[in-house]
């Protein structure tokens, strides 16, 4: 028997989103529309000069992966989450607000370690681009140890988050977790992240991947053609059926390209005013993997998850309201 549909694994991260302009990007120093790593003082130095632009700052639990599976938990899956918090108020918030949105998680995070949990400054411009500059805290000491085998033996699928290639401990977990999947006969999916991820860790990236391929890869089209070393969308879309058994390229306002294993499917996405593309590919990807979950083709779970990513880029914030994934499941119907 399953008791989980979907076992993650990624960073543990609080999000504070503030507003910014191009003109403060570029006095902070900040690189545009990338994850950026940063240590804790230069976060705090970014903070201490956007201090009066924190009024208007948001917060909340956060990390692509996290992203992933809440979002997978409020449509209806059940989920479980392996990550790394510290012994602080953050570490406590995040446990709560992972509870709190159905999302299992190990026993050890009651245990957790002194230390820092991890942190995320998004900085949102006019144009909806986000800019991240995270400081992983105690998240970039996650390793094999946070691998729970228990979990992952009674789930459908693994999702792994691609930023973990950042970390040589996180890298381990990640192809750690992969191996056992595959030896369980557990289905596994992998999102590359982000652009500057695959320039800085393509190699690493290949080696979680692995040899015979993940069953499913999320990824954007910047972060196809950077992967594949190509500027046709077309190339990179024959290049990476060599490391995935089934893919997902978002395209932004342009939906999706998505291939099954054996036909290439277009998912259209609807015109929105975006204000904030931050958690639009965790977003995806978490309404995709409910869609085929749930008996969807590919070709109805990307017009539902093009549909969702549009919906959270039309407000602030990476995550949707727990009742605005019903909404979208009562609209998938008409799809």
């Amino acid at each position: 028997m399953h008791q989980y549909d979907l076992y993650g694994i990624g960073a543990a991260l609080l999000d504070t989103e503030i507003e910014v302009t191009d003109s403060d990007l570029k006095t902070l120093g900040v690189d545009k529309g990338v994850m950026t790593l940063v240590d804790d003082q230069r976060q705090e130095q970014l903070a201490d000069d956007l201090k009066d632009h924190m009024v208007t700052a948001s917060h909340a639990c956060g990390g692509s992966g996290a992203n992933t599976v809440i979002a997978a938990s409020y449509f209806g899956l059940d989920t479980f989450y392996s990550c790394k918090v510290a012994d602080d108020d953050n570490g406590d918030f995040y446990r709560d607000n992972l509870a709190a949105a159905g999302v299992g998680y190990p026993k050890a995070l009651h245990n957790a370690e002194a230390g820092t949990t991890g942190k995320c400054l998004v900085l949102i411009t006019p144009d909806a681009e986000r800019s991240m500059n995270t400081f992983l805290g105690i998240s970039a000491e996650l390793s094999v140890n946070e691998v729970d085998s228990e979990a992952l033996s009674k789930s459908r699928w693994t999702y792994i988050e691609g930023y973990l290639v950042s970390s040589p401990t996180g890298r381990a977990a990640a192809i750690e977790l992969r191996k056992q999947a595959e030896d369980k006969g557990v289905k596994t999916a992998l999102s590359l992240s982000d652009p500057m991820m695959v320039q800085l860790f393509h190699d690493g990236l290949k080696e979680m991947i692995g040899d015979k391929g993940v069953d499913l890869l999320f990824c954007n089209r910047d972060e196809a053609l950077k992967f594949c070393a190509t500027d046709s969308l077309e190339e990179a879309s024959q290049t990476l059926r060599k490391h995935t058994r089934a893919f997902a390229i978002t395209l932004g306002a342009d939906g999706a390209l998505l291939w099954d294993g054996e036909q290439e499917h277009r998912a259209s996405s609807p015109k929105v005013k975006a204000i904030d593309t931050n958690g639009a590919g965790d977003m995806f990807a978490g309404a995709f993997l409910y869609g085929i979950s749930r008996n969807m083709g590919f070709a109805e779970a990307g017009e539902l998850a093009c549909r969702a990513a549009a919906q959270v880029v039309s407000q602030y914030g990476p995550r949707l309201r727990a009742e605005q994934h019903k909404e979208l499941l009562e609209q998938a119907v008409n799809i």
